[in-house]
């Protein structure tokens, strides 16, 4: 598979309208070449620089799952609810809604990965009820990955990179 984007080139810096520093307007993202018997995708969006400085998970930045097989890619500027028009589903540590790139301008650029699967499955978990939006999050994108295993027929990878102006 492969995943791109018109916004930035792979490896490139992510334009401020699509971060926190900016509108958080999520970005168009196209994926190509997809498995044959593909039934759903999930695309994960994940800030790895996090987990490396906190030793902990990588910032669920946003998931959307149980995307229809007929997808080709996510519209610039995906609307929040739990629940899209087309029935795939959206969580992020904001809550069910895009959260953009926010690292702080005292660090290194950060490197988002944005990932696309493509699945023999459909993904239907029901988004984690925890009473904190990260909390959600993290139970549901965990909940996601776990139903995956096995599951997945292809990967594609878009990486960004982002700190805030100074």
């Amino acid at each position: 598979m492969i995943l791109t984007t018109s916004a930035w080139p792979d490896g490139g810096q992510i334009p401020a309208k699509h971060t926190q520093a900016g509108d958080q307007i999520s970005p168009a993202f196209k994926w190509t070449n997809v498995p044959a018997g593909t039934r759903s995708f999930v695309f994960n969006m994940l800030d790895p620089d996090v987990a490396i400085q906190r030793g902990t998970e990588p910032q669920p930045h946003w998931i959307v799952w149980n995307i229809p097989a007929t997808a080709t890619g996510l519209p610039e500027g995906v609307k929040a609810g739990a629940e899209l028009p087309d029935g795939s589903r959206q969580i992020s540590a904001s809550g069910p809604q895009y959260r953009g790139p926010g690292a702080a301008a005292t660090g290194p650029l950060h490197h988002y990965t944005f990932e696309v699967y493509a699945l023999d499955i459909p993904v239907d978990v029901a988004p984690s009820a925890a009473t904190t939006p990260i909390a959600a999050a993290l139970e549901t994108r965990a909940a996601v990955m776990k139903a995956m295993q096995g599951h997945v027929l292809g990967k594609a990878v878009y990486v960004g990179l982002f700190h805030r102006p100074k």
